[in-house]
């Protein structure tokens, strides 16, 4: 079968792999050369255009930065004549509203659109063990299945189009919210004589646990490495997302607010590419102390 993917980065592109491993044809489109490159040698055709990326197939999947190049592309794969596209899977993070307008403007070609969103990181990507939430009808969450099942462990079919956007948005949300919160206390005990070790393990198994107590830690702080990972302008991105979706709703995200000053912060500071434990950096230079 064949597969159009269009966007070869971070996470396109082991993505791209995934589908490859899995005996799919791929069809690939990206403007950055280096990843056309990488995705040419592991056996992708590539296209000069995404609405080429999208011809002769019946499903295309999609892992693009944002909403608005999103709606580029696929302002250009539906203005082409003849369509043969049945699918278009979005596994870009976006807003539910965002998720829902582009369903709307594949539905006029007869196309179906699917937010669905993956969470696992580069190394989730490149292995396929992505966990994936689906929003879509049950028919068209039925027909792509296999596809997902190529790149994800973990696939959830969360709902109608918006539904999946709609939980990625809570869970890097609190994702955010947990990191700009580890980041303040793991420089606390620093400041009170506490070693990385020592609240590694012991909040580890305590009731303050969380993702990035059990991951980030021994990955990203121990090793006082920040390159790579999930980086702070994408969560930057993800805590707007969730803000404005609170604003249209009169709701109030305190926490998040707060979450978002911080990540902005990083990014004033030069992070924005670098992994979301970077916070950590904010409040080491702050108080005067490293967490070691």
């Amino acid at each position: 079968m064949k597969l159009g993917m269009i966007g070869l980065g971070a996470m396109g592109l082991p993505i791209c792999r995934r589908l490859l491993a899995n005996n799919y044809e791929v069809r690939a489109f990206d403007l950055v050369e280096k990843a056309v490159q990488e995705a040419r040698e592991s056996g992708a055709e590539i296209c000069t255009s995404a609405a080429l990326a999208a011809s002769d197939v019946d499903i295309v999947l999609c892992s693009l930065p944002n909403a608005a190049i999103v709606s580029g592309v696929l302002r250009e794969v539906l203005a082409t004549e003849d369509l043969s596209l049945k699918y278009f899977i979005d596994l870009s993070s976006i807003s539910p509203d965002s998720a829902r307008n582009h369903a709307k403007m594949t539905a006029e070609r007869g196309v179906e659109y699917m937010d669905c969103p993956v969470s696992g990181g580069v190394g989730g990507a490149a292995t396929g063990t992505l966990t994936v939430m689906a929003g879509g009808s049950d028919e068209g969450f039925a027909k792509v299945l296999p596809v997902l099942e190529a790149i994800g462990k973990k696939i959830y079919h969360v709902g109608s189009v918006g539904t999946g956007s709609g939980i990625k948005m809570v869970n890097n949300y609190l994702l955010g919210c947990n990191m700009a919160a580890v980041a303040e206390a793991l420089v606390l005990g620093a400041k009170i004589g506490l070693d990385l070790d020592t609240m590694y393990e012991i909040i580890g198994s305590s009731s303050g646990r969380s993702f990035i107590i059990e991951n980030k830690i021994p990955n990203f702080i121990k090793k006082r490495n920040f390159e790579g990972g999930f980086a702070v302008d994408l969560e930057h991105k993800d805590l707007g997302l969730a803000a404005d979706t609170a604003k249209q709703l009169k709701m109030p995200t305190p926490m998040g607010s707060t979450a978002i000053q911080m990540f902005e912060t990083a990014r004033a500071k030069g992070y924005g590419r670098q992994d979301i434990t970077a916070l950590l950096k904010i409040w080491e230079e702050l108080m005067d102390i490293e967490v070691k």
